[in-house]
């Protein structure tokens, strides 16, 4: 088969994390969903912004990023 300009998709599953965070995070992470909402006019909960605001964070983590493609 040729290979094609697109390549493989990447597993795209959901998975589901619990956690339990201090009443001090909950209640900053609902101000920053409210914070959003009025950035952008659109209400997001907490458990849609947390999985972005967590990629955000590892994507602009130089040292975490560096060791990622050494380690490839």
């Amino acid at each position: 088969m040729p290979e094609l300009k697109l390549a493989r998709l990447p597993d795209r599953t959901p998975i589901k994390l619990a956690i339990t965070i201090t009443p001090d995070l909950h209640q900053m992470l609902q101000q920053y969903a409210a914070l959003y909402a009025e950035a952008y006019g659109r209400e997001e909960s907490v458990t849609e912004l947390v999985p972005a605001m967590l990629a955000a964070f590892l994507d602009s983590d130089r040292i975490f990023v560096r060791s990622r493609t050494v380690g490839r």
